[in-house]
């Protein structure tokens, strides 16, 4: 996208929601402020979140000119709403250590907003195409599988940052008991159950031991799975939604300020394709026709005699 074209953006946006362009512009004063605190204190991997913080906010200026579509302003703030609490408060200001559920606030939002994002790229497919209809369900259980599809991705992302370069993006936990197989002296497979564990202590080669009290170190997997479990929480909240808005073919005020529509179209005004008509009213369809046919056409007899006896008596008179 050039420049032109970025600056062309803003101001479409400012016009069609004030509020949404001055929180924008907030954030980024805010994340340019972090930035250059960040600098002045030498901590050069939070001035690099930052400039990362930057390039996401145009994400949506990005998508909207590549793909046509228009993000209703609402859920363009909610967008940069969020990656600010990810990125700036969560990674810079610490936010995911000192905030107890911060990490599963924004795991749950996750899910509930890459469902919107699903659910509006397949309806604009399904209402698009002339050949194939998807069913209200249909576009909620794709809608589903898109956000918890995304929400796994990132955390095979998280998996491996942590086995490359020891980024504890998996965030550990300390629990008091576990069974395992692999304490089996015999390798039978019998789990052997590990329960109010105390203390744990880990010794290096180097001779370094480190201990944790009051338990044993769990290594990211209770935290994949909690962000797993409130994403899933979050896509199922608005795939609800959105099957009730398309199902019932009318829009409510979630939708309308979530649903990604084309840019010819009133991003504030959720276009409902119009419903496929039932089994019964197919068959009365089908009849009507049927009978409208059969009346036109015994309309049309009595002209078709006319015309054979006209063509008869010409017939005859030529015969004569």
């Amino acid at each position: 996208m050039s420049v032109g074209k970025y600056l062309k953006y803003l101001n479409e946006s400012y016009k069609k929601s004030r509020g949404t362009f001055i929180l924008y512009t907030v954030l980024r004063i805010m994340v340019i402020i972090t930035m250059i605190r960040c600098i002045m204190t030498g901590n050069y991997e939070n001035a690099l979140i930052c400039v990362l913080s930057l390039i996401l906010f145009l994400i949506p200026a990005i998508l909207a000119d590549t793909l046509k579509i228009s993000i209703p302003p609402f859920f363009q703030g909610v967008i940069f709403v969020f990656i600010f609490a990810a990125e700036i408060l969560g990674e810079v200001d610490k936010y995911y250590v000192n905030i107890p559920g911060w990490d599963t606030i924004l795991h749950t939002i996750n899910g509930f907003l890459f469902a919107a994002v699903g659910f509006s790229l397949f309806y604009l497919l399904n209402r698009a195409s002339k050949n194939v209809y998807l069913s209200p369900f249909y576009l909620a259980l794709v809608a589903f599988c898109f956000s918890m599809t995304i929400g796994v991705v990132w955390e095979f992302f998280e998996f491996t940052m942590d086995q490359l370069f020891y980024l504890d993006m998996q965030k550990d936990f300390v629990v008091t008991g576990f069974g395992s197989v692999s304490l089996d002296p015999e390798n039978a497979q019998n789990v052997i159950k590990v329960l109010d564990i105390v203390k744990t202590e880990i010794q290096t080669a180097a001779g370094e031991t480190f201990t944790i009290e009051n338990g044993y170190l769990d290594i990211g997997i209770i935290d994949s799975m909690k962000d797993l479990l409130v994403n899933c929480l979050g896509a199922i909240i608005f795939c609800i939604i959105g099957y009730i808005s398309v199902k019932t073919s009318k829009s409510n005020k979630v939708t309308e300020k979530l649903m990604i529509t084309p840019s010819d179209v009133d991003p504030y005004v959720v276009q409902q394709k119009s419903p496929r008509p039932s089994k019964e009213e197919r068959q009365a369809n089908k009849a009507n026709a049927k009978q409208a046919k059969q009346s036109n056409a015994q309309q049309a007899r009595p002209s078709n005699a006319k015309e054979n006896t006209k063509g008869k008596k010409k017939k005859k008179r030529r015969n004569a």
